[in-house]
């Protein structure tokens, strides 16, 4: 074989393969799909607490793409941190009644969604004092994805809270405290409560 046309070969195949995964990257962002947009623009409001900013994005991803399952998920997040339970619940009951069967799915995407929509739904309840049904819920969120629930990461740690609150800590301590008689428990430390974070897998 000639050595010019092999170095030229294998000079061509260097730059594809380095060429044609950023084309394919680029691509894909550029080109995102429908109502992630939104959705993106949704978390920013969500993390800096314009809460009725979010909903408005997220309604607009649903508009565009109606089983958009992260704005799904957005919308009952900033919808129980404005404190409007009742929609909120609503909200999560919608998901995972939208995710039913992901449980079994291979779609570990689709399974960590549903395993946080049961996790923040027992925040909710949590938050209103209805205990055994917060218990429920977290536990049916560890059963699904338990990784999905599992807290911040290390840096988080770090930086804002070396023991951050978790679905399966809390849900311990709720079964815990389920099972002394009645007047002996202690159910709500509102200082640590509040502390509980929501999940956005």
């Amino acid at each position: 074989m000639n050595p010019a046309v092999l170095r030229r070969f294998i000079i061509l195949m260097a730059i594809a393969t380095l060429v044609l995964p950023l084309i394919w990257i680029s691509w894909d962002y550029l080109t995102p799909p429908p109502g992630d947009f939104e959705t993106r623009e949704g978390d920013i409001h969500l993390s800096t607490g314009e809460f009725e900013e979010a909903i408005e994005d997220f309604d607009a991803a649903l508009v565009v793409e109606p089983g958009h399952y992260g704005a799904m998920m957005g919308r009952a997040v900033a919808l129980l941190q404005l404190g409007r339970m009742d929609e909120a619940e609503a909200a999560f009951h919608d998901l995972i009644a939208f995710l039913a069967g992901a449980e079994r799915s291979d779609n570990l995407n689709e399974r960590g969604v549903l395993a946080a929509a049961h996790a923040n739904l027992g925040i909710l309840l949590d938050r209103q004092g209805r205990y055994e049904e917060a218990l429920v819920a977290y536990d049916r969120a560890l059963r699904i994805d338990a990784e999905a629930v599992e807290g911040p990461g290390v840096s988080y740690q770090i930086l804002h809270d070396p023991q951050p609150a978790t679905v399966a800590n809390r849900a311990a301590y709720l079964a815990e405290q389920l099972a002394l008689p009645e007047d002996e428990r202690l159910l709500a430390v509102p200082e640590l409560d509040d502390r509980q974070r929501m999940f956005r897998p």
